[in-house]
Formats: C-alpha cells, sequence, structure tokens
C-alpha cells in the first residue's frame, strides 16, 4: 500500500504544482502567503472530518510533539512559494529534486533502514531521471528568460537549496515519528498513526494561515477570497498529497522518498498534456529513466 501512495503523493503534488506556478503572481507582494493561506484553510477542512468522522482519539498535545516536523515541510514550502515568485520553475531543479535521494541517505546513515539491492537500483534509476530533468529544465527556464537579474537567479538557487535541506529534514522525522516503536505521538495505534501526524501537520498549517491572514490584514492587503481558483485548487491537491505521503513514509520511508521526489516528472507530463509544452528528447529519456526506476522498486516490493 506505501507503494501506491507513494506514486499517489507524486501525482497530487504535481498537479498542484501547476496551479502553484499559475498562482505565483510576481506582482502580487504576499501571493506566497495567501497561497499558505488557502492551504491552511483545505487542509484545515479536511482535519475538522478527520476528528468528526475518524475514530482516531486525538491527542492535540500531539500538535506540539509533531511540531518539528511540521516546521520543516512548512517552511520548505514557503520557500517554494516565494521562489516561484521570481521564476517558473525553479533555478536550481537539481538540487530541489534531490531532497528525496538525501531523505533516503540520512534514512540509512541516522535510522538504519535498509534496502534490497534490486531497490536500490530502482532508486538510483530514480535518482537519475528526476536529477537529469531537473538539470534540462534549469537550462530550458534559464534560456527562455535571459533577462532575469542575477539578484533573482541567486534567490531561485538559495530558496531551492533550503528547500532541499528542510524537506530532507523533514523526511527524516517524518520517518522516526511514524515508526511505532520511537514515536512520541500520543495515543497511536498502528491504525491511526498515520492519520494522528497528518491531523497534527494539518492543524498546525491552520493556526499559521490564521497567523497570515491577520498579517496580511494588518499590511493592508486585500484578500478577495472568492476569486481565488488557482489557489484553492493547488490547496486541494497539496492536501491529498499530504495525506498519502505519510502513508507512505510509514511503509518504507527509503524508497518512498525518492519515488516521492518524481513529482517534478509528474508536472513535466501534466504540463505537456494539458499546457501543450514541447519536450525534448532528453527530457523524455530522463522521464523513462524515472519510470523504469519506479517499475523496478514495484518488482522488488511484490
Amino acid at each position: 500500500m506505501w507503494f501506491v501512495c507513494a506514486l499517489l503523493t507524486a501525482l497530487g503534488w504535481g498537479i498542484a504544482d501547476i496551479f502553484y506556478k499559475k498562482a505565483s503572481i510576481t506582482e502580487e507582494k504576499y501571493s506566497h502567503l495567501k497561497i499558505c493561506i488557502f492551504v491552511g484553510i483545505v487542509m484545515g477542512i479536511h482535519a475538522v472530518f478527520v476528528l468528526i468522522f475518524q475514530n482516531i482519539n486525538y491527542n492535540p498535545i500531539n500538535i506540539i510533539y509533531y511540531f518539528p516536523v511540521s516546521f520543516m515541510y512548512f517552511f520548505a514550502m514557503v520557500l517554494t512559494f516565494f521562489g516561484l515568485k521570481f521564476v517558473e520553475d525553479s533555478i536550481a531543479s537539481p538540487v530541489e529534486n534531490s531532497s528525496g535521494a538525501i531523505t533516503a541517505i540520512l534514512c540509512f546513515l541516522i535510522l538504519g533502514q535498509t534496502m534490497s539491492k534490486l531497490s536500490l537500483i530502482g532508486v538510483i534509476f530514480v535518482t537519475i531521471g528526476i536529477i537529469s530533468l531537473g538539470i534540462l529544465q534549469t537550462k530550458t527556464d534559464s534560456e527562455s528568460r535571459k533577462n532575469i537579474s542575477k539578484k533573482m537567479l541567486m534567490i531561485g538557487f538559495l530558496m531551492t537549496v533550503c528547500y532541499s535541506i528542510f524537506n530532507a529534514t523533514g523526511g527524516l522525522l517524518d520517518a522516526y515519528f511514524l515508526d511505532m516503536e520511537n514515536t512520541p505521538l500520543k495515543n497511536v495505534t498502528e491504525d491511526t498513526i498515520e492519520l494522528v501526524a497528518n491531523t497534527s501537520y494539518e492543524l498546525t498549517y491552520v493556526i499559521i494561515a490564521i497567523v497570515f491572514t491577520i498579517y496580511i490584514k494588518l499590511r493592508g492587503e486585500h484578500i478577495n477570497w472568492l476569486k481565488q481558483k488557482d489557489k484553492t485548487c493547488a490547496a486541494v491537491f497539496e492536501t491529498f498529497g499530504q495525506l498519502m505521503y505519510v502513508y507512505a513514509m510509514s511503509g518504507n520511508a527509503i524508497i518512498a522518498a525518492p519515488i516521492v521526489s518524481s513529482v517534478c516528472v509528474v508536472s513535466v507530463i501534466l504540463a505537456r498534456i494539458f499546457l501543450k509544452e514541447k519536450m525534448t528528447v532528453k527530457q523524455y529519456a530522463a522521464i523513462f529513466s524515472t519510470i523504469i526506476g519506479i517499475l523496478i522498486l514495484a518488482i522488488s516490493e511484490t
């Protein structure tokens, strides 16, 4: 099940990425904060639904216990939203797309998680594919935006590096928190630990969204709640992807993390299908490498 959840995570976040790009407006000063607000709203609705209709025996103290994980993911997302204001794709996307491989390495070195030789081959294929695609995307983006200032290029690069660090650390912490033998989460069972963790993250996001809303209002910025289609769609798919993500990381984090990083592949394919963007032979080759890697992982885990 974790393997399917990892694929669904990549699909959900890949779709969300399309809407994030459309919702990130350079001229809109607080667009990155507004995106966070709408993600918080949707996540809050889902959290309330889980608390009412799912018997997970939730203890609110878990918001505090799970906060280190929530903070890593949230801060990484804010950096991405801010960076998208300057460039269509990340200036240093190879670094960003390697966060899943970094998480796998950290899980091996710190948590002692292991994988079979066949799984390792699959992870290598996936990693090569997403990094190659990232390099190709960066080159394409740079060529189409030659007038971008050096300052913006530096900002985009720094946002990507920081994203990779925080996201990979969040993945490592999640692997620890979702392990029943080690988790500090309270009132959890094998059946509820994923929902408890995800609900804690969503409730944290709601609190942050409220803070951002107050901040924007105090700064005199107006939010047109009824005309935020792209932000709302991004929030819906982000929430879906996050729910699938905790199940994937709970099952087999060291392999799931690289698969989830293939979200860039999903984004490029969807852009080709729905936005009619052209793809080069090299891009197809990178995507093919990623798909081969995922198929190898599927075989190794059956």
